[in-house]
């Protein structure tokens, strides 16, 4: 869902997997990520794997509910009709 000061990303993460990955399915999107959910690795793993894959700055990336559950919605902040096409293509 696209806002002013970006994208509403809803996804569903799944920590301690073998490799980085996003997967798309019926049920939505899921990425999977290679961090334990301890301490909030999982979600600092996550924020740089997005960060990565859309080269975006890490502080574009905010989660705005799921912190310490495996279902997350983020804000990511992106103007750039470009980047916000290259996102939507891989999450939404």
């Amino acid at each position: 869902m696209k806002k002013e000061d970006g994208l509403i990303i809803k996804l569903k993460i799944s920590p301690n997997a073998s490799k980085n990955e996003i997967i798309k399915s019926d049920d939505g999107v899921k990425v999977k990520i290679t961090a334990q959910p301890i301490d909030g690795k999982a979600n600092k793993c996550l924020i740089e794997f997005l960060s990565k894959q859309f080269k975006i700055p890490k502080s574009s990336i905010e989660i705005l509910r799921g912190e310490t559950s495996k279902e997350k919605t983020l804000l990511i902040k992106v103007l750039d009709d470009d980047k916000i096409k290259l996102i939507q293509n891989f999450l939404v």
